[in-house]
């Protein structure tokens, strides 16, 4: 019996091994100047923070990766979610020549945001930074409400107010 412990346990050792040699490419592009949020548009230096804290790891070009974003299999969901992110909003890559965009973008972050979703529950539960109290999130969804409203040359903002 302990000789098949051992083969089994030294079998995963190697998966293991075999396994890092298949990691994903973590990347950060370079932020264009002039393309992200809070180079062009910065908003008050609370909601700065507070986007920085809960949401540029994962929807800007300005990812930190942890030590263990580099131990697969862990590495692949966690580049997974980066990609997911910044494909769903980037901050790095900001509508600035489109206040439609810019508004439906700051409306869905609204939405995301009071809602509960964002940020996700399995980044916060890593990383505490991120947490936002029931006033930061209300804090932080009521500015994008208002820049939403104010960015929307639609007219479908004046039903709003």
């Amino acid at each position: 019996m302990k000789r098949y412990v051992k083969w089994i346990l030294g079998g995963l050792i190697v998966v293991a091994a075999l396994i890092q040699l298949k990691n994903p490419a973590r990347t950060n592009p370079p932020v264009e100047p002039g393309g992200d949020l809070l180079a062009t548009n910065a908003p008050p230096a609370e909601i700065a923070a507070l986007l920085r804290a809960a949401c540029y790891d994962c929807h800007s070009h300005e990812t930190k990766w942890p030590w263990y974003s580099h131990v697969a299999p862990i590495s692949w969901w966690i580049v997974d979610h980066v990609v997911e992110g910044r494909d769903r909003l980037n901050f790095s890559d900001w509508p600035h020549d489109s206040p439609e965009n810019a508004s439906m973008t700051l409306e869905h972050i609204n939405k995301e945001v009071r809602s509960g979703r964002m940020p996700l529950p399995s980044y916060t539960w890593i990383h505490t930074a991120s947490r936002l109290t029931p006033a930061q999130r209300l804090q932080l969804a009521d500015w994008a409400e208002q820049q939403a409203l104010r960015l929307d040359t639609s007219g479908a903002g004046d039903k709003k107010l």
